[in-house]
């Protein structure tokens, strides 16, 4: 039972693609040598218009959001050992010409993520926005959950409950509900409106 906030992200599982069956394909795209923040495995990113992903944090409140992806780790050739390393988060303001973002980019990907509060049978089909936090640099892991309390029908919210993972460590209806969602609204796929 998840009795406990151990927010992860999110964390890509499956696929609506008619194309198949989900294979954590990812797609390599630039981070800009000298970014100012940090990104974890877990977070959502967002094409920018020198053609690089940066982190999104965007809540509906704020605006509209845009997704490229959700970011699962990184390349770069370290400028203190001049070793080509990788990551499960991107440190902020590392200098290098060749960071690497491997990001999970199908705008039809389902996710798992944990909410920061109870969700019951009655969210399914909710759409649900996402509360941010600093992530884990000891882990590399997001610590974004599910914002439990956007959970309904406003149409602008980004993202759509689509399950509920339940089995030993989650059900319907703990205080902290493991869910799975998709993109609902924001991805920059989908969009007709170039970046």
């Amino acid at each position: 039972m998840a009795t406990t906030a151990t927010p992860m992200g999110a964390e890509p599982t499956d696929t609506l693609s008619a194309s198949g069956s989900f294979t954590g394909k990812v797609r390599h795209i630039k981070i800009a040598s000298g970014y100012g923040t940090a990104i974890f495995y877990g977070d959502f990113v967002k094409l920018v218009a020198a053609g690089t992903v940066e982190k999104e944090t965007t809540t509906d409140a704020a605006g509209t959001p845009a997704f490229v992806g959700v970011f699962v780790g990184c390349s770069y050739t370290d400028p203190n050992t001049n070793q080509l390393t990788f990551s499960q988060y991107f440190p902020a303001s590392t200098a290098a010409s060749d960071i690497m973002a491997y990001v999970v980019d199908d705008p039809n990907v389902l996710f798992r993520m944990q909410a920061d509060g109870s969700l019951a049978q009655t969210n399914l089909g909710n759409n649900i926005d996402v509360a941010y936090t600093a992530g884990s640099t000891s882990i590399g892991r997001s610590r974004n959950a599910a914002d439990q309390s956007t959970a309904g029908t406003t149409a602008t919210l980004p993202f759509r409950i689509v399950d509920f993972v339940d089995g030993p460590d989650s059900a319907i209806g703990d205080a902290y509900t493991d869910i799975i969602m998709k993109f609902n609204v924001g991805h920059q796929y989908d969009n007709t409106t170039g970046i």
